[in-house]
């Protein structure tokens, strides 16, 4: 019995060591699959300055815009957010550009971003809409608020808007044991892709290295230098997005994780006094919410969109 059980393990092993790939393509291919099934579909959008932005359309209702964070992808990141919010919205949740399949051919910087979404929302003949977006997409987010006459609510999901300084930097350098941001957010290879799961994510979660170095295949290898330029001009987009009069910014909601590694609680309760917005802090999560809180964050959306 115990020699079938260890040569059982053994196929099994084998099996994962020699189809690494297809076991990350296969989540890639069942997310997607799964959003089709419940009424998504995928398209692509022609930018102004050259580049595409790819993005999934589904449900009916009041147009909401789910924008994900850094290094992730619309369905990895929202997939049972959308499924859950496309009973009662009209869902719309793009590729961020150099990430998934979307790009542009303009400067790698925030406000090219927030440009892009703008496109979209005026492709789609939207006056006004809901907007949500975790830690990166947050930035955005807080982007497109300066905007207020063209949205109703706007959700941000553990990201500190204009309010990070140097000393928060260096803060999150040290606890992640790194030189800068960007050696954190962009992985150079698999065994980075675990040190960045692993400030993310509250459990510790166990990869095997084979699995690890697809996923940054799949994931991080493309559009490197454009997402370091992202990170590093964010200090400039801090500056400019400080100027704006928070007491003009639509109404908004703040979820945070109590246990963020990237951006602690603290940085949530000084955005929520500054913009005078509530905060709803998740017990037992980090940073990465929306996938280890997925029911209770479109609730939350939910809730807070369709309250007076």
């Amino acid at each position: 019995m115990k020699r079938s059980f260890s040569y059982f393990i053994l196929l099994w092993t084998l099996f994962f060591v020699t189809t690494g790939c297809e076991v990350v393509h296969w989540k890639t291919e069942y997310d997607q699959s799964s959003l089709k099934k419940e009424g998504f579909s995928k398209h692509q959008l022609t930018l102004n300055e050259g580049g595409k932005l790819t993005y999934w359309e589904g449900g009916q209702g009041q147009p909401l815009l789910l924008l994900h964070g850094f290094g992730g992808t619309a369905a990895a990141t929202w997939k049972a957010e959308m499924l859950q919010l496309s009973k009662k919205y009209h869902v719309i949740a793009p590729d961020l550009l150099w990430f998934g399949e979307s790009y542009s051919d303009n400067t790698a910087q925030l406000a090219t971003q927030t440009s892009a979404m703008w496109q979209l929302v005026d492709k789609l003949k939207l006056k006004k809409i809901d907007v949500a977006g975790i830690s990166y997409g947050g930035f955005i987010t807080y982007d497109m608020m300066l905007t207020p006459e063209r949205i109703n609510k706007a959700i941000i999901i553990a990201s500190p808007g204009p309010l990070f300084n140097d000393k928060d930097l260096q803060d999150l350098v040290s606890r992640a044991g790194i030189q800068s941001p960007e050696e954190l957010f962009v992985p150079n290879n698999g065994d980075d892709v675990k040190r960045l799961y692993d400030n993310v994510f509250i459990e510790k979660k166990i990869i095997p290295d084979f699995i690890a170095n697809q996923i940054y295949l799949d994931y991080f290898s493309q559009w490197k230098s454009q997402r370091t330029q992202l990170i590093k001009t964010l200090l400039t987009d801090r500056n400019r997005i400080q100027r704006y009069d928070p007491k003009k910014l639509p109404q908004t909601l703040i979820i945070w994780g109590q246990n963020d590694k990237i951006f602690p609680l603290n940085s949530g309760i000084k955005l929520s006094k500054y913009i005078q917005a509530p905060i709803i802090v998740l017990p037992k999560t980090a940073h990465g919410i929306t996938n280890e809180q997925p029911q209770i964050t479109a609730d939350l959306i939910d809730n807070f969109l369709s309250s007076l």
